[in-house]
């Protein structure tokens, strides 16, 4: 079997990085891909669509290649965050996370332009936030790093200092489960180790 590019439909540094950290090295196509247009309020649904219109942006564009969609968002009561617009946001939001718990949802999509299959599957973690003062949300969100995570925190910087315990795929948490790409590669009838650099 032809082992075909990889390719990452996200301008993600952390999704990279996971990749990076595992061997594999993908060639970065962001989607460019206007999120605004899907509005569903469920969110595992939600971020399987934004994944699967990511990837299919990007897709065509390659003749034979494999080609990586994800999105994640927050659902904390049943409510759903993505990234905090502002810096006013991501403080209220802080205000309802710490001491608080969140499920974070990562849509995952596999296009495999040689065999002509597409694969769509999400992963769930739960993350516990810990109590935090008005001062120490102020001083996060002044870091800027908030403004740049769905859910208002990056587990590989700053935001770890703040999570008390997660429940399921650490990866998933910071942009895509490890162990989720893995068995998707195998339905494809790929080895992780295939795409290793």
């Amino acid at each position: 079997m032809t082992i075909p590019q990889f390719i990452l439909a996200s301008a993600s540094p952390a999704r990279r990085r996971l990749l990076q950290t595992v061997g594999i090295e993908p060639i970065v196509r962001a989607s460019d891909f206007d999120e605004s247009q899907i509005q569903i309020s469920e969110p595992g649904q939600l971020v399987q669509t934004l994944a699967q219109c990511k990837a299919e942006t990007v897709a065509p564009q390659f003749s034979s290649a494999l080609v990586m969609g994800c999105d994640s968002v927050l659902a904390i009561d049943g409510e759903i965050y993505g990234k905090p617009e502002n810096a006013e946001v991501a403080i209220a939001r802080w205000n309802l996370m710490q001491g608080n718990f969140g499920d974070l949802y990562t849509g995952h999509v596999l296009i495999d332009n040689t065999q002509n299959r597409t694969i769509v599957n999400c992963q769930i973690t739960r993350v516990y936030f810990g109590k935090m003062s008005d001062r120490a949300i102020k001083a996060y969100v002044a870091t800027g790093e908030p403004l740049q995570c769905a859910g208002a925190f990056a587990l590989e910087g700053f935001g770890s200092l703040f999570v008390e315990k997660i429940e399921g795929c650490h990866s998933n948490v910071i942009g895509l489960s490890l162990p989720l790409l893995r068995q998707m590669l195998a339905e494809l009838s790929y080895e992780v180790t295939d795409f290793w650099q």
